[in-house]
């Protein structure tokens, strides 16, 4: 019976995306594939999704569309959005640079919503452009459906297609990277942390964005020098985010050091040790993320102190070429259904994930 019901809901979504294990490696300077596993299957990107939104806010920077300290009006579509956020409230205005540090830091879905309502006039605009410049960057995998990664059946995307966004955020837009950078800033009063905590414990690391919603499992895009040597990393469905993080660690020393990372540890942080079919459609079935862990500390080898090259000071800001510092201004969600019944008839679980709110 519970098999019978388990093909059934898998047929149902055959094709969908899901939180599969997926990790990368690119040497930034030769564009060379150190390491891959699974690199071009389907994935949500959670709020990776995010690093596109960025992409364009800069493009509209740099081409004199936008300044720093321009104000948007917080619409009811925007303050609505699920955590996690900034707090923002309808008929408010939030400036492009609050916005840039509120994606980044806090992975701020009303704020990343803000933007895309400032350069596309609505979400759903804004998503064509988002896709439209996929395409132009090469990411044939890629589709959004928003501007934050807020779980959305068409939200998908590849480990591959991912690192492509990456690396092209640091080659087309070099003077705002730093931003990526940033661990934490002033809003309005209070202080806004960010989540990447492994820049913290990883020497070299600067930047770029976590993300996590049930479905994706936990999303990492990371960028580290050593030696002047850039390379950039994906991982995609990590089980926890301090396994995500210390399997960043790893490719990333492996990638430094021209050694392949044994792919059994990508699908073991990957939680692929035991695999349950029925964990699977349940991840790929179920609704808005709602959780935010704290990442374990990597080995001590890989710890350091808590200044970094371009880390932004505590008011948000470092100046850059020709851009001041402003001031910090005061779906379809498809049911659990027959498949959840049959598989908690069977005692077959979901992955732990932390009760704070959040999709970052």
């Amino acid at each position: 019976m519970f098999v019978a019901v388990l093909l059934c809901g898998l047929g149902s979504f055959a094709g969908v995306a899901h939180a599969g294990y997926a990790a990368i490696v690119v040497d930034a300077t030769t564009g060379q594939v150190l390491n891959e596993v699974n690199a071009g299957d389907q994935n949500y990107p959670a709020s990776l999704a995010k690093m596109m939104t960025l992409y364009l806010t800069f493009q509209s920077l740099q081409s004199g569309k936008l300044k720093m300290d321009q104000e948007f009006p917080v619409s009811r579509w925007a303050a609505d959005k699920a955590p996690t956020k900034l707090g923002l409230r309808a008929g408010q205005t939030i400036s492009v640079n609050d916005c840039i540090f509120g994606m980044i830091t806090k992975s701020a879905n009303d704020a990343a919503t803000v933007m895309a309502e400032g350069l596309g006039g609505s979400e759903a605009q804004f998503a064509d452009m988002m896709n439209a410049q996929a395409l132009r960057l090469g990411m044939t995998g890629t589709h959004f459906d928003n501007a934050s990664g807020l779980p959305d059946p068409q939200n998908t995307t590849t480990a591959r297609d991912m690192v492509k966004l990456a690396m092209a955020l640091y080659h087309d837009y070099p003077q705002y990277v730093q931003f990526f950078a940033t661990k934490e800033f002033m809003f309005r009063g209070q202080l806004v942390r960010g989540h990447n905590h492994l820049m913290d414990n990883y020497p070299g690391m600067d930047g770029l964005k976590t993300g996590f919603t049930d479905a994706s499992g936990f999303n990492l895009a990371s960028t580290a020098v050593r030696d002047g040597h850039r390379l950039f990393g994906v991982v995609m469905g990590g089980r926890t985010a301090s396994a995500r993080d210390r399997l960043m660690a790893r490719l990333l020393d492996d990638g430094f050091d021209h050694r392949q990372t044994p792919a059994i540890l990508v699908a073991e942080a990957g939680g692929a040790a035991s695999p349950s079919m029925a964990r699977r459609v349940l991840a790929a079935l179920s609704p808005i993320g709602s959780a935010e862990a704290e990442a374990v500390p990597v080995p001590q080898h890989h710890r350091r102190g808590k200044a970094a090259a371009g880390t932004v000071a505590r008011n948000g800001c470092t100046p850059h070429r020709g851009v001041s510092c402003p001031r910090a201004t005061p779906v379809h969600h498809p049911r659990r259904s027959a498949v959840r019944l049959a598989a908690q008839r069977n005692n077959s679980k979901k992955p732990a994930v932390a009760a704070s709110s959040s999709n970052n």
